[in-house]
Formats: structure tokens, C-alpha cells, sequence
């Protein structure tokens, strides 16, 4: 009687190891234990118990279980790699809650019991502690496996995920770490074909008795068309067996929950705006590529699931409606997924028929409507590659018009060239090395060990040689900035990831001859390479990839490092915007979007230039050939202010190490770079300003006291005259400076003697500001002080405000220059008014000032200054003040002027009585002014007023009878103001 078996009708060809296992010779030759379970395993791995030539029941049962034996997986990689996906812990913690973590706890916890394997199933038993407070849960666990692979899980807790659960994890690694302990049985088709007739009947008997609510239909439904002889059961050789295994022909693939998959793509993709969800999603596709890279088919599998949800997404159909672009993440996300394909359509290890299914399948979902269009204009119909004018970062001599390259490889929504690199750099990696190619596959920053592989076919060529190359020819090939922000972005972050991957790889001299041939390729590679001569205006700028050339060929070949990194140092869209020698408008700022609306990144790509030159230049230092080569390219190609100072700063730093001496040649670099940096910025007022005078100062002090005076002699065209004054000239003679400089008498003199003609130059062209700042700088010099006064007495006819005025008048007295003080005060009011109800205005003070100074020196100047003070001021009460101040006191008598009378002067005397007259008139008129439109909430305020006023009459002999008459005529004129005046007659009768 032939064994039942699912399938064995079909058979197929043995291999070698299946004839060996399936002779009874096997046992008779005594082959080793060794060789005996080294053929079974073959067999496990390649063949179902089916497919075997002998039948199954014919084979020897110590080969029968060996080859059970071996058909479950052997490693744990796999079994961590699908259950692991499902929690990605917060930072910082245990991931206790992830499954393959959870399994290993329960394994080593002794959680697991009653194992059994009877053919290609495994089962057990799962003890969980619950809860506080809840009973320990029993889980029953079945699995069920072929060739080395988990084909179907079943676990009693439902806790459906994309993958297993932590109790199958358990048992799959009890399978693994304690096989021997495992309880193993042939399939049970094998125990069946060892029973007779009775045996067979008492076993079914017993089976439905022990189940019979469950399977008592089912067994009457088979026994009905099992004694029906035309029925299809009786037409089909042998039964099926659960425990036996797939036919060769059938699918081999791990276990994958696509319903599953499925639906939490779609629940992920409705939760799209969220960091986590697209933080999952990420996750997802980092386990198609782990999938990819161990060539497991659920790879595709997966990619396809989540293909299909993603263009069920319903947000893609109201895009559409709308017009509108996906948002950023979603396009994040597009590009990963379209990525993947590339992979797996690539894949040298895929079948031509899968090949062939996927590309059909690609194709329907390009038909799609909703299928999303690659992001940025990738077509002719993009933007016009046109030459810069200067070249039209010679055109038309070499027979072109317009670049072919359209279409950029670096930034390409499929990634082609990042794609084919990592698969590259992944047939090199040393064999111990579990690092993921891609940037989110996990926590790890290790460096990756490459080694080189060998190309069959090629010699001398290797993997990790064509991947340089491969890099290399992606990032130097000459192609348009796409359209978009997302697009342009992508550029910057596409090549950031190559670099990002070269950089891990360690340079040994077969890549350094593969960097030298390719260096020189990108020089002479004409229009399509972005290092040759002809650059477009609308061309992606070398900066990034130039300055990772640079490093690493510099210690190799220095003269090609600078060559190459020069000819990247282009930046033609600004070239042809601004012409050399022409102004540029708002230079402090990068040159932004306000003019140029497409290059939204251009503000990246200036610092990316700025960041090669500043490499150049810090390599350079003590070579003045490349220091001057450099400076040259910087001046032609950077056109930022603001990375212009950086620049000079840089090299400024770099050229004055704490522990050697100072490179002179890198240090008049810096200084050449910051004199272009206040030449561009010379007519633009920012905060940055300050801050860049005083570095170049502090700068040419670093080089010595010629060049401080260079800048003092040309400040015309580097600074402002407050700049120059208030900065340069006190700075470039402050005692650290002069310390700094360590100069003898007669060359610190010359210093001083250049920043004195400085300071009375920026006082001539901007009295206003730098009067006094020149004042203060000429002190110790006699005659420099006499030029800078008399430039502040010109200015007064010219137009310098009292306030100016006031405050130089100020110096002067503090300085012991109390006529000259005066002088300017006098100057100053002349320029003043203030009107009758300005009694706070901002100039009170310093007349005061002026009138307390002018009394102090005598009756003379306090008689000259009298007119002044009634032609300026006009309001009452501050005349009144001052009327007062000079009536306590005898001219002449105070710490600055000399004693000349021996009384206080009277107010009804001269020259006071003008004073007082017009005090007192000033009274009236603002009466009258104040009443014209006085309300009854200030009543109270203008009896005050009257009060004061009053005060101010008494001091006139006849002020009893003033007052009294302005009083009258304040009555008869405002009669009708009857409240107004009921107060003023209860206040002055």
C-alpha cells in the first residue's frame, strides 16, 4: 500500500542526495553521522519528503528524521527579522515591547512546554503571566515550516501584526536553541501507511470521538464520498497531509499576514501628517530592503502590498480634484517606495518571469490616474539650459548650444545612481558586517568595512571601484536644477546621502588611481560633465561633490585637487545676474529668492561654495601659489557678503595658530577678502557692519601697523565716516592695540598723527557724528584740536543741530574749555524755539545748562546771552525758572568763572528786567492761548497756573497791580466761563 500523500502524483527528478538517502545502502555502508545528517540537510533545504525519488515510507527512518530535522530554520536572524517591526521604542528606553524581545524573555523565562514536531508542524504550549491581579494566560502556538523557512503561524492570542507574534517567536527559538529536546515525529501520512486496517479504524474512531461536535460532519461528508466510487475524492491519487510539506512546485516564502500588511498601511497612510505614521511607513520599507539584501521573496511581496494602498490612498484623487502638489512627507514617501522598485526590478538574483509580472504590474499602476507624476520637470519641455553670456557654472566656437544632460541622475525621483551604488557597495561589505546601505535602517553609526570584490569577467576591476565610479559619474554630470522646492531639495539630500556613503569607504591606492582617472575625466568631460569648462547658467553646482574630491585626492595629488575644486568654485546664475565690477543689490543677504524665484536652495548652495573655498584655503595655508589662486576664485565667484567675511575670518583664524607663528601670506588674504567685504557693503546700514570694522581692524593690527594705516589713508572707500571715527581711528590707538604693535616713539606717533587726519577728514565730511568723536581723539595734539573746534564752528553755520551743538559744549566745559563752551551753547540757541506749551521739551536741560554756565562766568556773558534765551524761548514757566536761578546767586560766582559782583543781581535791573518782561508776557499769552479752548476738567490745572504766574508778576515792582489788571481783563474777557472765574476769584480775589 502506497503512503497517502498531498501532491505525490506529480513527482519529480531526485537530486544526488535524494538517490543516497533513499537506498537502503545508506545505513549498510556505515557512512559517518556527519556525512549522513550533512546529506539530509540538503535534502531539507531543497526538496519537500514528497518529491523524493524512493518513496518516503522505502527510506530508512534515521534519514526520514534527520531530514525532518533540518527542514526547520537553523538561524534566528530570520525569526528577529519578522518580529521586529511592530513597536519602535521612545529613546532612551528598553525595547522590551518589541516581539522578538518579548519571545526571547519567555523562552528564557521556561515559558514553553509541550513542544511537539510531527513532520513540517510544530506546536506547543505559551505560559504568560497576566496582569496584576489576572490569572497566568496559556497560549497554544502552531507552526508550520518547509525548507528552512516558516510557511503558516496560528497563535491562540490573536494579536495580529504585521508579523510574529512574541509566543511564535518563543517557540521558533525553543525549535532552534533545544532541538534535540524536541519530541519529533515523522508527518503523519508516514505513521498512517504503518498501520493495518484495524489500527486505522480505531484511530479515526478515537480521533472523532475525542472531537466529535467539531469534526463529526466533516468525517460523515468524506466517509460518504469515499464510499461513492465515481467521486472526486476517489479520483485523486493519495490525501493530503498537513504534516508532510509543499510540493517543489509550490510557493517557498516565509510567512507573511498580507490582510494584515494591508491594513495597516492604509491606517498608516490616513494618519499621514504625523511624524510616527511616516516614521512606520519608513520602517516598513527599511524591512523590504533587510528582505532584499537576504533575498527573501516576501520583499516583493510586501512592496506590492504596499504599492497597491498607497495608490488607494484617498488624499491622491482630492490632489487631483485640486490641483494641488502632495505634501512633503507623502513625496518622501513616494520616493522611497519608487527606490524599492528600482531594487527589486534590478535585482540580479530575481527570476526573468518575476521580472516580468512586476514590470506588468507597474505599468497598470502607471495607467492609474491617481499614480502620482515624478516630482519636478524632468522632460525637454523643462527649463532651457542656455550658456552663460561670459561663455556664449566660448560655447558656440566648440559647436553647442544647449546642454543634453536634462535629465539629472543625482535627485532622479527613481535614484538610479544611488540605487546601483549601494547594491555595489553591498557585494563588498565583509561578511561580519550588518550594517544597512540606507540612512534610516537604525540606530547604528558605525563605519562600514569594505573590501574589494572582483568582477567576474574583468579583470582587474572590482565592485567597490565601480561604485566609486559609479558615484562620481552621477555627481559630476553636468544637469539642469529641477522646478520646486521638494525637488531641488531632493538634489541636495540625494547627494549629501552619495558622499555620505563614500566617505565611509577607506581610500587605498586602487581607488586613489580610480579618483585620479575620474578627476581628470570630469575636467576634460566637455558639456556633459560639471567640472568641464562650459558651465550653464541653469546647471547644478559641483560645490558638495568638489570639496569631497578635494580632500581626499589633496594628500595624492595636490596640483589635481586644486584644479578640480577651482573649476567647481563656479556659480553661474550668478555670474550672468551680476557682471563683474557692477553693484550688488542688498549684498549682505544671500542672493534669495526675491530675484531669483526658481533656485529656492540658493542660499544652500552659496554656503556649500563657501564651504570648498574655506577648505582651500585652510590646505593652502603656506603655499602663496594656491593661496592667491584661491583668493582669485573666491573674488570672482562668491558674490554673499556674508560668506565673503566668513571666508575672511576663516582664514584669519586658520593663519594665526596660538602655538606658531603667523602665516603673513594667508593673513593678507584675510585681510584682502574683508576690505572687499566693506567695499560691497559700504552703502548698506546693518548690525553686521560694527562687527566686521572691527574685525578688520583687529586684522590688520595681526599684520602690522602699515596696513592699519593703509586702511586709515583709504577709509573713503571701505567705511562710513562714523565707521571710520567712532571704530577705526579708536580702536587702531587703544593701548592693547599699540601694545599689540610694539612700536617705538616715533612710528606710534605716525600711527597717531594717521588717525588724527582720520578723525578731522570723517569731522569735515559728517560734522554731525563725528565731531566729537574727533574732538576726543585730537586732544593730546594742540593743533589737530584747534582744526577739529574750528570745524565744529563752521558746521554751526552750516546746519549742525543744537542738540550737537549742546552736547560738544558740554565737552568742552568738562574739558576746562568753559569760553569755548559757551561759544557753542550761544551757537546752539540760536538754532532752539520752544514754543509756550513745549515746557517738556527734549532741549530744557541743556538750556538750563547753558544759562548756569553763562552765569558762572559773569555779567557779561550772562548780559550777551539774555536776548538769546527771550528770542528762543516762549514758554512761561521755563522762562520763569531761569529768572529765578539767576536771582540766587551773583554772576561770577560759581567753581568756573571768577568772582565779579558781590550781590545777587535784581530781577526789575538789567540785564534780568528783559527777562522778566518777558516772562510776564509769556504769562498772558499763554492765558489767553489756554482758555481759547479750555474744558472744565482743566480748571484746575490753569488756576495753578495763575498761581505761578503770579508768583513771576511779584517780581516787577508794580507786579501787585500787573496782576491785578491781567486779572480784570481775564474777567471781562471769559465772562462766560462763570465756573471758570467763580474759581479764580475764590483763589485770587
Amino acid at each position: 500500500m502506497d503512503p497517502p500523500a498531498a501532491k505525490r502524483s506529480r513527482g519529480c527528478p531526485a537530486g544526488p542526495e535524494e538517490r543516497d538517502a533513499g537506498t537502503g545502502a545508506v545505513r549498510g555502508r556505515g557512512r559517518p553521522e556527519a556525512l549522513l545528517d550533512l546529506s539530509a540537510k540538503r535534502v531539507a533545504e531543497t526538496w519537500a519528503f514528497e518529491q523524493v525519488e524512493e518513496r518516503f515510507s522505502r527510506v530508512p527512518e534515521p534519514v526520514q528524521k534527520r531530514i525532518v530535522f533540518w527542514s526547520f530554520p537553523r538561524s534566528e536572524r530570520e525569526i528577529c527579522m519578522y518580529s521586529s517591526l511592530g513597536y519602535q521604542p521612545p529613546e532612551g528606553e528598553h525595547d522590551a515591547r518589541v516581539p522578538f524581545t518579548r519571545g526571547l524573555h519567555l523562552l528564557q523565562s521556561g515559558a514553553v512546554d509541550r513542544v511537539l514536531q510531527v513532520g513540517f508542524h510544530l506546536s506547543g504550549n505559551i505560559r504568560e503571566l497576566g496582569g496584576p491581579g489576572e490569572p497566568e494566560r496559556l497560549y497554544h502556538v502552531s507552526i508550520s515550516f518547509d525548507r528552512c523557512k516558516i510557511t503558516s503561524v496560528s497563535c491562540g492570542c490573536d494579536n495580529r501584526d504585521l508579523f510574529y507574534c512574541a509566543h511564535v517567536v518563543a517557540l521558533s527559538l525553543y525549535r532552534i536553541r533545544h532541538a534535540r529536546q524536541v519530541e519529533l515525529r515523522l508527518p503523519i501520512s508516514e505513521t498512517l501507511s504503518q498501520m493495518n486496517r484495524d489500527q486505522l479504524q480505531k484511530f479515526v474512531q478515537y480521533l472523532i470521538s475525542a472531537h466529535h461536535t467539531e469534526v463529526l460532519p466533516t468525517a460523515q461528508r468524506l466517509a460518504d464520498e469515499i464510499l461513492l466510487l465515481g467521486s472526486e475524492i476517489n479520483l485523486v491519487h493519495g490525501a493530503p497531509d498537513p504534516t508532510a510539506g509543499a510540493g517543489i512546485e509550490d510557493a517557498n516564502c516565509w510567512h507573511l499576514d498580507e490582510e494584515q500588511i494591508q491594513e495597516q498601511v492604509k491606517q498608516l497612510l490616513s494618519n499621514g501628517g504625523y511624524y510616527g505614521a511616516s516614521q512606520q511607513l519608513r520602517s516598513m520599507f527599511c524591512k523590504v530592503r533587510e528582505m532584499l539584501r537576504m533575498r527573501d521573496s516576501n520583499g516583493a511581496r510586501m512592496l506590492i502590498l504596499m504599492t497597491e494602498q498607497f495608490l488607494q490612498d484617498p488624499r491622491l484623487a482630492l490632489w487631483r480634484q485640486q490641483g494641488a502638489g502632495m505634501t512633503d512627507k507623502c513625496r518622501q514617501l513616494w520616493d522611497e517606495l519608487g527606490a524599492l522598485w528600482v531594487c527589486v526590478v534590478l535585482s540580479p538574483h530575481c527570476k526573468p518571469e518575476e521580472r516580468v509580472s512586476w514590470l506588468q504590474l507597474l505599468g497598470k499602476w502607471d495607467k492609474l490616474d491617481v499614480c502620482p507624476l515624478e516630482e519636478g520637470n524632468y522632460s525637454f519641455d523643462g527649463p532651457s539650459l542656455q550658456p552663460s553670456v561670459a561663455l556664449s557654472p566660448e560655447l558656440l566656437q566648440k559647436g553647442n548650444t544647449c546642454i543634453t544632460n536634462t535629465e539629472g541622475w543625482v535627485g532622479h525621483p527613481l535614484d538610479p545612481i544611488g540605487c546601483l551604488c549601494r547594491a555595489l557597495l553591498e557585494a563588498c561589505r565583509l561578511e561580519e558586517e550588518t550594517l544597512a546601505l540606507y540612512p534610516d535602517s537604525g540606530p547604528e553609526k558605525r563605519k562600514a568595512a569594505y573590501q574589494h570584490v572582483p568582477v567576474p569577467g574583468s579583470p582587474g576591476e572590482s565592485y567597490l571601484a565601480l561604485a566609486l565610479e559609479v558615484a562620481l559619474l552621477g555627481l559630476g554630470q553636468q544637469r539642469a536644477l529641477p522646478e520646486g522646492l521638494y525637488a531641488q531639495d531632493k538634489v541636495v539630500r540625494s547627494e549629501e546621502q552619495l558622499l555620505a556613503l563614500l566617505e565611509e569607504v577607506e581610500l587605498d591606492e586602487r581607488l586613489v588611481q580610480v579618483l585620479r582617472k575620474q578627476a581628470g575625466l570630469l575636467l576634460e568631460g566637455g558639456p556633459f560633465s560639471g567640472f568641464g569648462e562650459v558651465l550653464f547658467r541653469e546647471s547644478v553646482p559641483m560645490h558638495t561633490c568638489a570639496r569631497y574630491l578635494f580632500t581626499a585626492l589633496l594628500p595624492h595629488d595636490p596640483d589635481l585637487a586644486y584644479r578640480l575644486a577651482l573649476r567647481a568654485m563656479r556659480l553661474p546664475v550668478l555670474e550672468t545676474a551680476f557682471p563683474a565690477g557692477e553693484p550688488h543689490p542688498s549684498p549682505l543677504d544671500s542672493i534669495m529668492s526675491n530675484r531669483f524665484p526658481r533656485w529656492f536652495i540658493l542660499g544652500h548652495l552659496e554656503t556649500r561654495q563657501c564651504e570648498l573655498a574655506s577648505a582651500m584655503l585652510t590646505a593652502a595655508k603656506g603655499d602663496p601659489k594656491w593661496l592667491h589662486a584661491v583668493l582669485g576664485s573666491i573674488q570672482q565667484n562668491i558674490h554673499s557678503p556674508a560668506l565673503l567675511f566668513k571666508l575672511a575670518q576663516d582664514a584669519c583664524k586658520t593663519a594665526t595658530p596660538a602655538s606658531a607663528p603667523p602665516d603673513t601670506t594667508l593673513l593678507g588674504i584675510a585681510l584682502e577678502l574683508g576690505l572687499q567685504v566693506m567695499r560691497m557693503t559700504l552703502n548698506t546700514m546693518t548690525w553686521r557692519r560694527r562687527e566686521m570694522v572691527r574685525w578688520l581692524v583687529s586684522c590688520a593690527t595681526e599684520i602690522g601697523p602699515q596696513a592699519l594705516m593703509n586702511i586709515m589713508q583709504n577709509w573713503y572707500s571701505l567705511f562710513t565716516p562714523v565707521e571710520a571715527a567712532t571704530i577705526v581711528a579708536v580702536t587702531g590707538t587703544t593701548h592693547a592695540t599699540l601694545s599689540r604693535l610694539q612700536l617705538d616713539a616715533p612710528r606710534r606717533e605716525e600711527l597717531w598723527a594717521c588717525a588724527r587726519t582720520l578723525a578731522l577728514q570723517c569731522a569735515m565730511k559728517d560734522p554731525q557724528n563725528c565731531a566729537l568723536p574727533a574732538l576726543t581723539l585730537c586732544e593730546k595734539n594742540h593743533a589737530a584740536f584747534e582744526a577739529a573746534y574750528q570745524i565744529v564752528l563752521d558746521a554751526a553755520a552750516g546746519g549742525l543741530g543744537h542738540a550737537h551743538l549742546f552736547t560738544v559744549a558740554r565737552y568742552m566745559e568738562h574739558r576746562g574749555l568753559p569760553l569755548r563752551a559757551y561759544k557753542l551753547a550761544t551757537l546752539a540757541l540760536a538754532q532752539l524755539s520752544i514754543a509756550f506749551n513745549q515746557d517738556s521739551h527734549p532741549a530744557v536741560n541743556d538750556v538750563l545748562w547753558a544759562c548756569s554756565l553763562s552765569h558762572s562766568l559773569g555779567r557779561h556773558e550772562l548780559s550777551a546771552i539774555v536776548p538769546l534765551i527771550i528770542r528762543s524761548i516762549h514758554c512761561a514757566p521755563m522762562l520763569s525758572d531761569i529768572l529765578r536761578r539767576w536771582t540766587l546767586s551773583a554772576p561770577g560766582l560759581g567753581p568756573l568763572g571768577a568772582r565779579r559782583a558781590a550781590k545777587p543781581l535784581g530781577a526789575d535791573r538789567a540785564p534780568l528786567c528783559q527777562l522778566l518782561d518777558a516772562a510776564v508776557a509769556a504769562y498772558i499769552a499763554t492765558s489767553h492761548s489756554r482758555l481759547t479752548h479750555i474744558s472744565p476738567r482743566h480748571y484746575g490745572d490753569f488756576i495753578e497756573f495763575l498761581g505761578q504766574a503770579r508768583e513771576t508778576f511779584l517780581l516787577a515792582p508794580d507786579g501787585h497791580l500787573q496782576f491785578a489788571q491781567f486779572l480784570e481783563n481775564l474777567k471781562q474777557t471769559y465772562k462766560g466761563k462763570k465756573k471758570l472765574m467763580l474759581l479764580v476769584r475764590e483763589r485770587f480775589g
